[in-house]
């Protein structure tokens, strides 16, 4: 059998009946739902689905048609033309469909769909027959026109939406639904000439099987569309899952005022309340709700205009939460009445939501603690620890509209996503500002710190998609009206305006748009939010620790759940401004003296550091890191003295008296002597210079008032019965005998300090792992060490010989290109500096089976990275404090999950 008679004999297209919600793998989430749907019994229109395989198969085969994949489509619409007793292209009695996308994972928004395909100018006349309503199909006409033209022809939408603004403006209501007859015919007439114009003197296609051919690539080819690709990048989708593409008979929210199309959610998906939540329109199709083209009515008032269908749904809402398990975000059409479901999936929804949700289901017997621990993505609750609006400041209040995302955030406007994505780039905090957004828009969101958009619900693409992203959210903020020419927005009954560039500050919970910069606090957590952390670290095996420098984040570290400090960087105690001076004096010193004069005065500083932290983690482990950083880092940069040194001569050159000439040549000659310091220091690469251990080697010293600092704080706090744990940890060691020599003087330093204070501490000496060498010859460095703490930020810059610095001009292409699928100081690269740490532990355990290893790189806050460590049969983690939490919880889906450990 050849390659095409292989490809032409696979099974390409599948009915609905075909299918069920366990297929979502081949026929995407929205396929195997309805499917699912269909089975048990929900009205539901008849269709079939293209597989996810097409989807790859295509672009394997350079983007052309597959053989046997036509065969198949038309007999899939055969059977459906015989349930519903309608034919596609039939003048009289023609069948309808929709052409939709559908990925594995949900993707809200960023691929194509296609209504109202069959129609041409005659089965637009069979419509209004069959129906009776020949200003519905005119509607549905001007619609699929648009629609085919924007998203298969690739014809500018604003061309389309500047004739139908045109029309709306001569109605008395201004709506699409105040067109008359004439009015639609005109519209559908210009936007013939609008195709024929755009595509070279080609006429709008009139065949119906045409139209679905070109459909079907339409949204195979949205697979691989910047804002599907964006979205998948962002979510860390992978690109080879393909999408289906399902084909369904066409049901009619547009047939009058009993019919009608609505999204709703079976829980509020920003704040978990358990409530049916959701908007709809009535004589309108889908799009009109999500794209916020009209403002949708919250779903509750359909039971006062549609009572019979509003009490179907919530019976038929109820049922697919219990049957899925999950809170549901369904998609539903009422044409003259009779209810029609068209989609269901498990709801995107906010941190604060996903906690709610999987608490609240455990107690009402839906779900176990263990499903609800594996229920929300650690990264939600990224969204918790965001600032939110401080309740008792002055701020101004703009406007209100929908709180269609919770959290704060502050920026300048840009009313472009691509301005949006530029400024970003270079450091700028973005308020996105649309008057409604669209999926073409998504770069430019995922840019913003927040979205604000005129028009649109709490269901609309800017709500699902901001939702998704954990990021701030105002929609439908009515009084805007937003001007993209000049660049402004005025407010509704104000004078006040809005231009670019201008600071505000969206408050996502309640729907604020506040003036400048307000003030925020940090959140308060709930008793869900507790809750879910105390089944997390029940099932959880592996420690969590973060890396704190100070008393207060330390502090901030417990209340966050942390069991200790992984990483206490012992340079940042220096940059005060009391003790700065004294460093520079340490770095200036031309002898071992006057060094450790200097020494002498910075070790009480450093002492009521250590005294203040083992307080607050009293009875908890303390890994505090000597100093790391090469000396040039606590002087003036090059740049700077020099520009100094100009300003100082040319003061020089004016002094108008000798007592002011005095000073200013003091002045002059210490930073001159800086100046030569600089220079003595200045290193080619000193990332790989002269620090960490290697200073401490050649200036033990330094080593030495370090540890006595920390001696003399941990005899400090035993004497005031607080319980002390500390672990001194070397940094930048590549061989046994560094580790060696500066482990030394930190126990002759204990010895010294144990004696003159008649009492002692228990200790730990390890040292960090953040070097090739240090993982290969690890058995060796692990007979001086008590622990080994993995420094993968370091590790990964000498793995991949990276810059974590520069890189950054390079990484953003090198991830779009797929030479890196994610930015390696962001995710732990398993692969290469993975295989480092597990050698590294392996090496290390076969001299110390009981070795204590852990990892204190940002990498201990990144739930992939975490996994990895838990497979990697590590200790503990350790992340910045704000990142505990999600720590916590991604070890404990990964202690869930089974993943088997190296230990």
């Amino acid at each position: 059998m050849s390659q095409i008679e292989t490809i032409a004999s696979r099974k390409w297209v599948y009915l609905f009946e075909e299918g069920n919600k366990d297929m979502k793998t081949l026929l995407g989430g929205k396929g195997a739902n309805v499917a699912e749907m269909r089975a048990v019994g929900l009205p539901v229109p008849p269709g079939f689905t293209i597989t996810t395989e097409a989807c790859n198969e295509y672009y394997h085969n350079e983007r052309q048609m597959l053989p046997g994949l036509r065969e198949q489509t038309l007999e899939a619409l055969k059977h459906v033309e015989k349930l519903t007793g309608k034919t596609l292209g039939d003048k009289t009695n023609p069948l309808l469909v929709s052409v939709r996308s559908g990925s594995p994972l949900s993707m809200p928004g960023m691929m194509d769909t296609v209504l109202n395909l069959g129609l041409n100018d005659d089965t637009v006349e069979g419509l209004a027959t069959q129906t009776g309503n020949r200003w519905f199909a005119l509607d549905a006409y001007r619609r699929f026109i648009s629609m085919f033209g924007r998203i298969v022809l690739g014809v500018d939408e604003e061309k389309f939406s500047r004739v139908l603004e045109r029309h709306k403006a001569q109605t008395e209501g201004k709506r699409d639904t105040d067109l008359s007859i004439m009015q639609l015919e005109d519209v559908i007439a210009s936007y013939k000439r609008i195709v024929y114009a755009s595509l070279n003197e080609q006429e709008f296609p009139q065949d119906p099987l045409e139209q679905l051919r070109k459909a079907i690539s339409a949204v195979i080819e949205s697979w691989m569309g910047k804002r599907a690709v964006d979205y998948r990048r962002v979510h860390r989708i992978s690109d080879m899952l393909g999408t289906a593409t399902n084909v369904q008979a066409m049901v009619f929210g547009n047939l009058g005022w009993d019919s009608g199309t609505g999204v709703c959610f079976t829980r509020n998906p920003s704040t978990g309340e358990r409530m049916l939540y959701g908007e709809y329109l009535l004589n309108a199709q889908g799009e009109d709700v999500v794209a916020g083209i009209r403002t949708p009515h919250p779903i509750a008032e359909l039971q006062k205009e549609l009572p019979e269908c509003y009490g179907q749904l919530v019976e038929i809402t109820q049922r697919l939460e219990q049957h899925y398990q999950d809170m549901q975000d369904i998609e539903f059409t009422i044409e003259r009445g009779k209810l029609w479901m068209l989609q269901t999936r498990n709801g995107k929804r906010s941190g604060v939501a996903a906690i709610r949700i999987a608490v609240e289901m455990v107690a009402e017997g839906v779900i176990d603690q263990t499903t609800a621990v594996g229920r929300v993505a650690p990264e939600q609750l990224d969204q918790l620890l965001h600032p939110m609006v401080d309740p008792d400041a002055q701020v101004t209040v703009l406007t209100v509209g929908l709180p269609a995302s919770p959290g704060a955030a502050s920026g300048q406007i840009s009313f472009d996503p691509d301005e949006a994505e530029q400024l970003a780039a270079e450091g700028q905090a973005i308020i996105l500002l649309r008057d409604e957004t669209n999926p073409d828009d998504f770069h430019g969101m995922v840019a913003a710190q927040a979205i604000l958009t005129a028009r649109g619900g709490m269901t609309s693409h800017a709500a699902v998609v901001a939702r998704g992203m954990g990021k701030p959210c105002v929609a439908g903020a009515g009084a805007l009206e937003v001007n993209y020419a000049q660049q402004i927005c005025t407010i509704a009954g104000s004078t006040t305006y809005l231009r670019r560039g201008d600071w505000i500050t969206l408050d996502g919970s309640t729907g604020r748009v506040l003036l400048g910069k307000a003030p925020t606090i940090q959140p308060q957590f709930s008793e869900y939010f507790t809750t879910l952390m105390q089944w997390a670290d029940a099932v959880r095996t592996m420690g969590v620790r973060a890396n704190a420098d100070t008393p207060q984040d330390a502090a901030t570290a417990r209340k966050l759940g942390a069991e200790g400090i992984g990483l206490c960087r012992t340079e940042h105690m220096f940059f005060g401004e009391e003790r700065l001076p004294i460093v520079r004096e340490m770095i200036l010193a031309e002898s071992l003296a006057e060094r450790e004069v200097a020494l002498e005065k910075l070790l009480p500083f450093q002492e009521q550091d250590f005294f203040g932290i083992f307080r607050v983690m009293e009875g908890l482990p303390v890994t505090i890191r000597l100093l790391d950083p090469p000396l040039h880092e606590f002087l003036p940069s090059l740049e700077e003295l020099l520009q100094s040194l100009a300003d100082l001569k040319f003061t020089v050159q004016r002094a108008q008296n000798l007592a002011d000439m005095d000073v200013v040549l003091r002045q002059l000659w210490e930073k001159e002597k800086l100046l030569k310091q600089v220079h003595r220091l200045r290193e080619a690469n000193p990332m790989l210079g002269h620090r960490g251990c290697r200073l401490s080697i050649v200036f033990p010293e330094i080593a030495a008032m370090q540890a006595r600092a920390i001696f003399q704080a941990a005899c400090k706090a035993q004497s005031q019965n607080i319980k002390v744990l500390p672990e001194i940890m070397i940094p930048i060691v590549s061989t046994p005998e560094e580790l060696r020599l500066q482990l030394d003087v930190v126990r002759r330093t204990a010895t010294k300090v144990f004696g003159e204070q008649g009492t002692s501490v228990e200790y730990l000496l390890g040292t960090m792992i953040e070097l090739p060498r240090a993982a290969l010859v690890a058995d060796k460095i692990a007979t001086h060490a008590d622990f080994f703490s993995f420094g993968t930020n370091d590790l990964t810059q000498t793995t991949f010989g990276l810059s974590r610095d520069d890189s950054a001009r390079f990484l953003p292409t090198y991830i779009k290109e797929k030479i890196f699928l994610e930015d390696p100081f962001q995710v732990l690269d398993r692969e290469g500096v993975g295989q480092l740490v597990q050698m590294g532990i392996e090496r290390g355990r076969s001299v110390k089976p009981d070795l204590k290893i852990g990892i204190c790189g940002e990498h201990g806050g990144e739930p992939s990275s975490v996994e990895f460590c838990y497979q990697a049969g590590m200790n503990y983690v350790s992340c910045s404090p704000f990142r505990v939490p999600i720590a916590r919880l991604a070890a404990a889906q990964a202690a869930l999950a089974g993943v088997k450990r190296d230990t």
